[in-house]
């Protein structure tokens, strides 16, 4: 098969898997327990999520309005027509992934469930080996040097 035709990911993997990391995270503290919970005290962590909940929502409405405006695919399981290097694209390679973490972490932020910390680490993990390398894979075959090109100056995550 043509490389140029390739999709990057047969089922987009990365909202299923925040999406269970999510799940996984409520039930663990429901069930499990084990890791300690926040305090709920005040107003400090309450305020930090709702801050990164906004960034994180602002950073994948930003991200999404970006590859809309530049004719290209949104979501993973599609082929890239143009290769995204403006926008949220500028500072990560990945912002709505980014995003989606960002996301997890505030809601344990604003629940004080710590499984939720845990989860956005292991889901990121796993979106970095499940759909992240073969987005890359994907985006080489496509635009070649001009993608190694931006890899080089602009980091996966943060």
């Amino acid at each position: 098969m043509n490389a140029y035709r390739l999709k990057p990911l047969k089922y987009p993997w990365p909202p299923l898997l925040y999406g269970v990391a999510i799940v996984a995270a409520l039930l663990l503290d429901r069930y499990v327990g084990l890791l300690p919970s926040l305090p709920r005290e005040g107003y400090l962590l309450w305020t930090l999520g709702g801050v990164l909940a906004l960034i994180a929502l602002t950073l994948d409405i930003w991200a999404v309005k970006t590859l809309l405006e530049c004719h290209t695919a949104v979501l993973p399981n599609r082929c890239a027509q143009r290769l995204v290097t403006n926008g949220p694209f500028r500072f990560t390679r990945n912002p709505i992934y980014l995003g989606y973490t960002l996301m997890t972490i505030a809601f344990g932020l604003l629940t004080g469930n710590s499984w939720f910390f845990v989860a956005a680490v292991t889901a990121a993990v796993v979106t970095t080996v499940v759909a992240i390398r073969c987005e890359e894979m994907h985006l080489l075959a496509r635009f070649g040097i001009e993608f190694e090109r931006y890899c080089q100056r602009t980091r996966r995550w943060i």
